[in-house]
């Protein structure tokens, strides 16, 4: 979908690159670009842009202090900010995410992800800006009228809810996993965010907001299960190796579906943690999970978070293949997985809180 009246603008010192970056969106957006960051923070006093796409090693100052200026400018402009680059280490991601970017791509750019994340961020500015715009609208209007407003709000906010999680039952139904999975899952790992929240290197991280995309997005995390075939997902014994393979597709299947939904509606901010979540829920701390064997903190937090629920919730339930494990035994493998499976980070917040667990 085109925004011709987005302004975009390409920072790369190579030639080559800003002349390839323009070919590729100048049709749906209005694009410039410059060699330099000084170039850049000179341009946006006088070009506002919506989005920046942000080479990292430049000359003079570097993408990290650019980014870094770019967000804490006194305009009150806060544009997007994509960083861009040849290395893709987690600690080159954080170090991004730190300075203020809003998303990471790794050189060679694959064109098509390039345009769908370009067109992803302006769909939420487009959500974001609509938002507001309501606000407004609901602020300005008398008490009484105002007081309306917000009550049909929450009835649509509520109505999307039961429609989000009818949506993962749909999944859940077809799996052997009890009713309550999803139930226990959610509430698990909004714990676990808590918790965070209050102590240790995220709580900076997580705000009410993320408190609240979590709890609608989580009943998402095996959606991608309707397309694994019955024969797979009912067998009432371990998989063979073979059919695992296809079992772990369910993360590509589930991402996909709720990606096309970002893309599709414009809103709803909680459906692309959930597409990070169904995505990602089964990459592992170490690199060994599945499918894009991501590595410590190139998997997504929210995705770090409901790994450690739902293998817990696993562990603690009945399947074909095993009995329930006790709730010592399950946290027990947790704390083992520290560093390998899980974050050690998301571990050591639910041995603080493993009393709440249990009271779930």
């Amino acid at each position: 979908m085109a925004h011709q009246d987005r302004r975009l603008l390409i920072v790369d010192d190579d030639p080559a690159m800003r002349r390839s970056f323009q070919a590729l969106l100048r049709r749906d957006y209005q694009v410039r670009d410059v060699a330099s960051g000084e170039e850049a923070l000179a341009l946006i006093e006088l070009w506002p842009v919506d989005l920046v796409l942000m080479d990292i090693v430049l000359p003079g100052i570097d993408g990290h202090q650019t980014c870094r200026r770019i967000k804490s400018s006194k305009s009150g402009l806060r544009p997007q900010v994509i960083m861009v680059s040849g290395k893709s280490s987690p600690r080159e991601q954080k170090k991004a995410f730190e300075v203020g970017a809003d998303d990471f791509l790794v050189k060679p750019v694959d064109p098509s992800e390039m345009r769908s994340r370009v067109e992803l961020h302006f769909r939420l500015l487009d959500s974001q800006e609509t938002t507001a715009e309501l606000q407004d609208e609901v602020n300005s209007h008398h008490p009484v009228r105002r007081q309306v407003a917000e009550e049909q709000t929450e009835q649509i906010v509520a109505t999307q809810d039961v429609a989000v999680f009818a949506l993962a039952k749909v999944a859940e139904s077809r799996d052997y996993e009890t009713g309550q999975h999803i139930v226990r899952l959610r509430e698990y790992a909004q714990r676990l965010a808590q918790e965070l929240q209050n102590e240790g290197p995220y709580k900076d991280l997580i705000d009410d907001h993320f408190l609240s995309d979590l709890y609608r997005s989580s009943p998402l995390h095996d959606i991608g299960k309707v397309g694994i075939l019955d024969a797979v997902l009912l067998k009432p014994a371990r998989l063979t190796k073979e059919e695992f393979e296809v079992m772990k597709t369910h993360t590509v299947i589930g991402g996909d579906i709720l990606h096309e939904a970002v893309l599709q509606l414009k809103g709803g901010s909680f459906l692309a943690m959930a597409a990070m979540i169904a995505q990602c829920h089964h990459e592992r701390w170490d690199g060994t999970g599945y499918m894009a064997g991501l590595v410590g903190a190139e998997i997504p937090l929210p995705a770090r978070i409901v790994s450690v629920a739902d293998v817990y919730d696993a562990l603690t339930s009945v399947r074909p293949y095993k009995e329930a494990w006790s709730t010592e035994l399950a946290k027990s493998t947790i704390d083992e997985g520290a560093g390998s499976q899980f974050d050690p980070v998301v571990v050591d917040a639910f041995n603080r809180c493993f009393d709440d667990i249990l009271k779930i």
